[in-house]
């Protein structure tokens, strides 16, 4: 019985040893990647709504001057855009109704800057 000495079973006992770190290191850098998608998709979830808000919001300012003054109106909803921390990449006034684009810009981890586009309009009808 010298395959079954004292000496050979404690050899592979300590062959074992370490194995849960690195199962507890894998679990981590997993835990890890999850977190970092679930923030990444948090921060294009706000950004979305960010650029709905900044979209309703000019069109809505720009529909109070759409029949008296469409120049003034663009302007408006340009103003309320930048206001929001939105760009209004486009404004048109067709009958006293507003239809506006806006742009919001956001930062994704690992992904880098990107955009989002929201429309809206909004008038009498």
């Amino acid at each position: 019985m010298a395959g079954c000495s004292r000496e050979s079973r404690s050899w592979r006992r300590g062959a074992e040893e370490g194995g849960a770190t690195v199962w507890v290191v894998c679990v981590m850098v997993l835990v890890g990647l999850v977190a970092g998608v679930m923030v990444a998709a948090g921060v294009v979830r706000v950004a979305r709504h960010r650029a709905g808000a900044a979209a309703d919001l000019s069109a809505l300012a720009g529909a109070v001057h759409a029949l008296a003054d469409p120049a003034l109106a663009c302007r408006r909803a340009r103003a309320l855009a930048v206001a929001n921390h939105a760009t209004l990449s486009g404004c048109v006034v067709r009958t006293g109704v507003v239809q506006v684009r806006v742009r919001v810009k956001l930062s994704i981890p690992v992904l880098g800057q990107r955009s989002l586009t929201a429309e809206a309009r909004a008038g009498p009808r």
